[in-house]
């Protein structure tokens, strides 16, 4: 299924679009898996024509979101993974080499580590780095770094030594660091607003994740604590309490502080530059999606943002999701009709996202009929 295809049920010449825009349902289907399969069930359903754009919050599949939208290519390098270990890893390039987006995922990721393999406190940004390199090596005169599905909690130290950074006790060097990205423009597409410190911070909130038991929590605290120290010192900014700073294992808040970053909403920013406010107000509705619907979803992620913007837009926004942990007030909060394709527990499956969305599609149809 191609974009703005016709499908069987839409109609006439001049017909405006379901626009299919879904996150990944995590660890199911990725966000183009999961705009097809939306689509394959919206047309057997008699809905359409469709449009699919898959989108992402700044975590994994920001990159392919964004190369996918505009129309970029993906360049294969060797960087280290969070063990020090070489991998293959890529990032993006679009807007004739001007503009790179570099996933965080790929090099610096949990899911290259075994689980026996994980160490919170030894995994590195470093392979990271490496990436944003590569990217301003080839060209990049701006780079977004999607900060999501990390497998460390360094505060971006490996990362921003691979850019050319030194670190020594209490001292920063960042000299060569600057050089490095002299005339360069770096965004951080951040997929949580959790600060570096504190309760909701980096450490207590995502290291566990990561393999971290309680005393290692503490230590990577600490750690970042006196992270947050230096980068105050050595250059005005402190990132301890900056919303989105905690992302990425603190990635985003050691680019904010020494690199001069900017922090963007992930969401958002992936929205943005796919063009989505245009194309939501050409179509007649939206169909976002993702695994599950929960009280992360309000905090910001890509269905809220989605249903938000449509809205404003004035135009009606469906969700297929795989499960549904929201109430009807939360739904009424978004402004959203939400299909669940499982209400068992169970992972969702193609066929059941499939028949879900199928299901939106006959309710599309008779709201249209209703209204003719």
């Amino acid at each position: 299924m191609s974009p703005r295809r016709r499908e069987p049920g839409g109609g006439g010449g001049g017909v405006r679009p379901v626009l299919v825009a879904p996150d990944k349902f995590k660890g199911t289907l990725a966000a183009d898996e999961a705009a097809l399969a939306i689509g394959r069930g919206l047309a057997r359903g008699g809905a359409g024509p469709i449009e699919v754009l898959p989108v992402a919050d700044g975590g994994e599949g920001t990159m392919e979101a964004l190369v996918r939208a505009l129309r970029g290519r993906v360049l294969a390098t060797e960087a280290s993974d969070a063990l020090g270990r070489p991998v293959e890893a890529a990032f993006g390039i679009v807007h004739d080499n001007r503009s790179a987006i570099v996933e965080m995922a790929q090099a610096s990721g949990l899911w290259r580590v075994a689980d026996a393999d994980r160490d919170p406190v030894g995994a590195s940004t470093r392979g990271t780095g490496e990436l944003i390199l590569a990217a301003v090596e080839a060209g990049a005169r701006e780079v977004i770094v999607a900060a999501g599905g990390s497998a460390s909690t360094d505060g971006g130290r490996g990362a921003l030594e691979a850019l050319g950074a030194s670190f020594a006790g209490r001292r920063a060097e960042l000299t060569h660091l600057r050089g490095t990205l002299r005339g360069v423009r770096l965004a951080v597409a951040c997929d949580v607003r959790n600060p570096l410190l504190g309760p909701q911070g980096t450490a207590h909130t995502f290291a566990p994740q990561k393999g971290a038991d309680p005393a290692t929590v503490e230590r990577l605290e600490r750690r970042m604590r006196d992270w947050a120290r230096l980068a105050r010192a050595a250059t005005g900014r402190d990132p301890a309490a900056q919303p989105m700073a905690g992302a990425g294992g603190g990635l985003a808040g050691g680019l904010w502080a020494f690199a001069g970053a900017d922090l963007r909403p992930g969401a958002a920013l992936v929205l943005d530059v796919a063009g989505f406010d245009a194309r939501a107000r050409a179509a007649y509705v939206v169909v976002t999606g993702e695994g599950r619907l929960d009280e992360q979803t309000l905090a910001g992620k890509a269905v809220f943002e989605i249903a938000t913007r449509s809205r404003q837009a004035g135009v009606p926004c469906y969700a297929v999701v795989g499960s549904d942990g929201l109430d009807a007030f939360e739904h009424r909060l978004m402004n959203i009709e939400v299909e669940a394709a499982t209400r068992d527990g169970h992972t969702a499956s193609v066929a059941d996202v499939e028949r879900a969305a199928a299901r939106v599609a006959r309710r599309l149809v008779v709201s249209q009929e209703t209204r003719q």
